[in-house]
């Protein structure tokens, strides 16, 4: 037996003692997340968009990342020991971490922009100007009476209501754009990246704290009907499966760009109540992005270099994988190694077994292969 397969069975073994988090039905709160990030110490090493330490990298400024809740996980597991000394250094003794409180941290880095692609305030400030946006939008005041000020902007802290504010704008863009003889602006996923990135740094924007909360619950969403959605969408599932793995700036410029061809087929234009949008985007998206949709055949590849020449043998004493009932997801792994890892590592130690690492894809991939029999009964 390799010491990577006996360290991978230990692993899968302490995570079933944190499972209980249901990808369908779960809720995520960025404020409770913020709370979490002071309380586990992680403001001590890690700063975000320059609030904390600094002996560890900016969470909200790492220019070079691609990052999933999956590969989150991954780069907090290979970071582990690393961690735990630095903890063990400063004589940092932290909060334990649930399922629930992993969900709320990954909501702290979701409305910190943690998970989107890297923009650049130098082409946001073109952009805003050369697609337009300007000659509604002022910045500090009105230009344009229908269009809000970027200073009210409501979608620079939270990331729902950037889509809620994009969608309900929709009609008065047409209008306009039809009385100026011109055609709607259409938005590439940097051109938007590029422009909140500038707007957020704005002298105005930057004190404002990012927010951002999901209840996921039923697929079963009236405004899937009452917004047109299911015309051409037929399903909420269908319409995840088309968006599964955006994030939300992809899926507000998907909107966006989509608004000529709905008006064209007489799809209603109205604008949404508040909560509305958070509604519909939680039924179609979070469970899929935070989910996160791995391939289970590869992650049974994974599974079978790593782990089952302990799980598949019923002497070895672990239980077998992947089982009924159980259910794995990104913030139920980082759970498990803040619960668990340190008593872990210290036991591999002591039997002179290295630390494995993880890629953000096998995380993905083992994770979908482990819940491969999560609805058998």
């Amino acid at each position: 037996m390799s010491s990577f397969a006996i360290t991978n069975r230990a692993f899968v073994l302490l995570l079933i003692s944190a499972l209980g988090a249901s990808a369908e039905g779960f809720m995520a709160d960025s404020v409770r997340g913020e709370r979490l990030f002071q309380t586990l110490a992680c403001v001590q090493c890690h700063s975000v968009n320059g609030t904390g330490g600094t002996s560890a990298p900016d969470l909200g400024r790492m220019v070079d990342r691609a990052f999933t809740p999956a590969s989150l996980a991954a780069t907090m597991w290979n970071h582990a020991p690393g961690m735990w000394a630095a903890m063990r250094e400063h004589q940092v003794t932290a909060s334990q971490l649930d399922a629930q409180a992993a969900q709320d941290l990954m909501a702290f880095f979701y409305a910190a922009r943690f998970f989107e692609k890297p923009g650049d305030a130098g082409r946001g400030k073109r952009a805003f100007e050369s697609r337009g946006c300007a000659k509604c939008h002022g910045l500090a005041g009105a230009v344009n009476p229908k269009a809000k000020p970027v200073t009210e902007w409501q979608g620079l802290a939270d990331p729902l209501a950037l889509v809620e504010e994009m969608w309900n704008h929709r009609a008065d863009m047409l209008a306009e754009a039809g009385a100026k003889g011109a055609p709607a602006p259409q938005l590439n996923v940097q051109d938007l990246t590029d422009m909140l990135v500038y707007l957020r740094n704005l002298p105005a924007n930057r004190s404002k704290t990012g927010v951002f909360r999901l209840d996921v619950g039923s697929a079963d969403v009236p405004v899937f009907q009452s917004a047109g959605c299911a015309k051409c969408h037929k399903t909420v599932e269908a319409l995840a499966n088309r968006l599964q793995g955006q994030t939300l700036t992809e899926i507000a410029v998907e909107m966006w760009n989509h608004t000529p061809l709905m008006a064209a087929e007489g799809a209603p234009l109205t604008p949404l109540a508040r909560g509305d949008m958070q509604a519909l985007v939680s039924s179609f998206w979070a469970a899929k992005f935070f989910g996160e949709a791995g391939r289970p055949g590869p992650g049974a590849g994974v599974y079978t270099k790593n782990c089952a020449v302990c799980h598949n043998d019923a002497s070895s004493g672990a239980s077998p994988l992947p089982a009924a009932g159980r259910e794995f997801t990104a913030a139920i792994m980082v759970s498990a190694l803040w619960r668990h890892g340190p008593d872990m590592y210290a036991q591999m130690k002591t039997k002179g077994l290295a630390w494995p690492g993880f890629q953000g894809a096998q995380m993905a991939d083992l994770i979908a292969y482990l819940n491969t029999k999560r609805s058998s009964q």
